[in-house]
């Protein structure tokens, strides 16, 4: 095996997605992985793994799968060796500046929820007593 190329416990090991969901992410043509073993096996590269962790980032924003597909086939076409032409340019990246801008809402909205628990569990704290003044 190349030393370029990773195995896919290796890289659920590095991105923390279990080998289910990158599996998962491979059927639903999100990632593929880039070679296989001559056993058959997946194996990844640095590239791959960067692809799952932008879809790794994405989830718990709850951008669905045909979004996270939208964003990474955009940045595929940006980052493709033979450039775009400068008017596809100007869209592919209005379409991540699309991404951006939803996610630093989501991120917002995620911060005001997290506030709120916060307050609840303050809340309840300040108006459970202590286990030290419970009877024995």
């Amino acid at each position: 095996m190349d030393s370029k190329h990773m195995q896919i416990g290796e890289v659920a090991a590095r991105t923390e997605l279990s080998l289910r969901t990158i599996r998962h992410y491979e059927e639903t043509g999100l990632v593929t992985p880039s070679a296989r073993s001559q056993g058959g096996f997946r194996l990844y590269t640095e590239a791959d793994v960067a692809r799952l962790m932008v879809v790794r980032r994405m989830k718990p924003l709850g951008f669905t799968l045909d979004q996270m597909r939208d964003l990474l086939d955009a940045t595929d076409r940006l980052d493709a060796p033979e450039p775009p032409a400068d008017d596809e340019r100007e869209a592919l990246l209005e379409r991540v500046r699309g991404f951006e801008r939803a996610a630093a809402e989501r991120v917002s909205d995620l911060r005001t929820q997290l506030e709120r628990a916060e307050e609840f569990a303050r809340t309840l704290h300040e108006r459970t007593p202590s286990s030290r003044m419970l009877p024995k």
